[in-house]
């Protein structure tokens, strides 16, 4: 398809505009590590919420996510819980502030705060970098197949080619390309640029998204989208099966769900919370929502970050989402029956924005789903090398290094990250089974270790480490092999193995081994405040400081978690009711959403201030 003058202008222009903010930051950016990596500290907690609200309007996560409202309608809410997509409410309500307290400029080094310096610190330190690194390559590989998608429904030169033996196609040098321009003026500007860009693609991306929600409105008519879905999909509840049957309407959905593994939906939300529970205690993974928490100047302003990105995030990106669903339903139908066997429901998206948007909006929307890839892709790229050179070179090999050349490391990091995700992106079979392995067997090694390290005094670094590590392995060899008894069985399904494996690593590693020194697990305990099962700990800090008052916030902070999970699912269903025609659920996530907004004033917000 070709773009108009206008859009191509508006897509050319704000491409510009990065690699010049970039360039313009870099100055300030290259003045040390803590500068490069966390701003400085001085980045403002509004900017970065809306940093990381804007980090998660990836093209990747977009299409998919356009792609299970096509398909599945209302139930697909619950589907992103696969990450889950409510850890963000975890860490809202606790899990930002005892983070921040650290003063540390990256997880790893947090590590050696929470175990010590002691052997098994220094091998917790070192599979944090491994886990990171191996997470960043997983998602910058997820990336690669996205943005090659998308770009070729828009840009329609042939750009295929033939390096060094391996044949590209057009899809992948198109990904090359926008990867290419997203690396170098991330490490120009290091997290001053990628705020200041994300920032600024918010801003593009909230107009983009409301301009969808307006034009799907005026398109669709409720009667429309109705003759062309199946019965049971306006209903959000779920029952034990999918019960959603595409037969007479659009047969290929129903071989969709089925290599999905979705059919089975009340097992599905049952293993989706069971990994939701521990993933989210376990607290972010160490990229950029971390990064964003350790950039924040206090304590209660990573809580405030966290919460504006769910309260600016999901109203305007599902506006733009179930616009985008119910235009393909009404309309693609003809458009995606071209592809024959090769069916790709995942095109969805770049072929709705391509037949509905009209000009100037399109550049506007195109504009800013590239700036949307490209600001998550910053953000990975950004955290990733603070492991690789702040955690690895500068501890081990070369502590009095300059900060000149720790930031010159830092873009050789970032580059050859980049190189090696790329490499596994090119061989990804899907975006879907890239979104599977990376939420649930990845994430999966990493859940248990992880929810350890909060909540029980006697887990120590060895513990810590051989949880870690078992998991890692396990994410890589157990899926491959239960499908060799269970063909077909997805990652989900597959996480209660994995999380038995890295808890069991863990329990045995730390039980067969001594506790960490007492003196460490002291200044963890008094600084970072967290609930849980610390009693010789807390006893120990009372007889030193009588005055200190230990954290009795469990269960308001249960009940925050509950209430925000349930504020953050009215933000989602919502526009998805309102532009599929059932006004009258619309109006009850309204009040949902107001009601639960209230609570939180009271019994979270009204708290934070004095958390510091």
């Amino acid at each position: 398809m070709n773009l108009s003058l206008v859009d191509v202008g508006i897509v050319m222009a704000y491409l510009v505009l990065t690699l010049f903010i970039g360039f313009w930051l870099s100055k300030r950016a290259s003045k040390d590590l803590e500068a490069y990596f966390l701003g400085g500290n001085k980045i403002k907690w509004y900017f970065l919420g809306l940093s990381n609200a804007s980090g998660m309007f990836d093209i990747s996560g977009t299409m998919w996510t356009v792609t299970i409202v096509f398909v599945y309608g209302l139930k697909s809410a619950w589907i992103p819980w696969l990450w889950p997509v409510w850890n963000q409410i975890f860490v809202m309500v606790f899990l930002a502030i005892w983070m921040r307290r650290s003063n540390t400029m990256t997880g790893a080094q947090w590590i050696t705060f929470r175990f010590g310096d002691g052997r098994g610190g220094r091998l917790s330190h070192i599979i944090v970098v491994v886990f990171a690194v191996v997470s960043v390559i997983g998602f910058i590989a997820y990336f690669v197949e996205g943005i090659g998608k998308f770009a070729t429904t828009f840009f329609t030169w042939d750009l295929s080619t033939t390096i060094m033996g391996l044949h590209l196609t057009s899809e992948q040098v198109y990904a090359l390309i926008i990867i290419a321009i997203t690396t170098v003026y991330t490490m120009k500007g290091g997290m001053y640029s990628v705020v200041s860009t994300e920032v600024l693609q918010f801003l593009i991306m909230t107009v983009a998204c409301v301009s969808i929600g307006i034009i799907a409105y005026n398109q669709v008519t409720p009667e429309q989208v109705a003759a062309v879905v199946p019965e049971g999909w306006t209903d959000l509840w779920p029952g034990w099966e999918l019960d959603l049957d595409w037969s007479g309407l659009f047969p290929e959905l129903n071989d969709k769900i089925g290599t999905d593994g979705y059919e089975m939906f009340g097992m599905l939300l049952m293993m989706m919370l069971l990994k939701g529970i521990f993933a989210s205690l376990a607290g972010p993974v160490p990229s950029y929502d971390m990064q964003r928490i350790l950039s924040t100047r206090t304590p209660s302003e990573a809580a405030k970050m966290s919460g504006l990105t769910s309260l600016v995030l999901f109203i305007p990106r599902y506006l733009m989402i179930g616009g985008f669903a119910v235009l393909g339903l009404v309309y693609l139908k003809p458009e995606l029956m071209k592809m024959g066997a090769d069916i790709d429901f995942e095109m969805v998206l770049p072929l709705a924005i391509r037949q509905f948007v009209p000009v100037g909006i399109k550049g506007l929307l195109l504009a800013g789903l590239l700036a949307a890839f490209m600001g998550t892709f910053a953000a990975f790229i950004n955290a990733a090398p603070a492991y690789l050179v702040n955690d690895l070179y500068k501890k081990y090999v070369n502590p009095q290094a300059s900060n000149k050349k720790l930031v010159r490391y830092s873009y050789m990091s970032s580059l050859i990250l980049v190189v090696v995700g790329i490499a596994f992106g090119l061989f990804a079979k899907s975006l879907n089974s890239l979104t599977l392995w990376i939420t649930s067997s990845l994430y999966g090694g990493y859940a248990a270790a992880n929810v350890l390290k909060w909540i029980w005094w006697r887990f120590n670094g060895m513990g810590y480490f051989y949880g870690m590590l078992g998991g890692l392995i396990a994410s890589v060899v157990v899926p491959p092999s239960v499908r060799i008894f269970v063909p077909g069985a997805i990652d989900i399904y597959i996480f209660p193995l994995i999380l038995l494996v890295s808890m069991t690593a863990s329990v045995l590693g730390t039980l067969f081994t001594k506790p960490e020194d007492m003196r460490t697990l002291k200044i963890f305990y008094k600084q970072t405040r967290p609930w849980g099962f610390w009693k010789p700990v807390k006893e120990e800090v009372m007889k030193e400081d009588p005055s200190f008052v230990p954290n009795k916030d469990f269960k308001r902070d249960a009940f925050n978690v509950a209430v925000g999970i349930t504020w953050q699912m009215s933000m989602v269903v919502l526009p998805l009711y309102f532009l599929s025609g059932e006004y009258s659920s619309a109006w009850v996530s309204l009040g949902v959403f107001i009601g639960t907004s209230v609570l939180l004033k009271f019994f979270w917000y009204d708290h934070i201030k004095n958390m510091d």
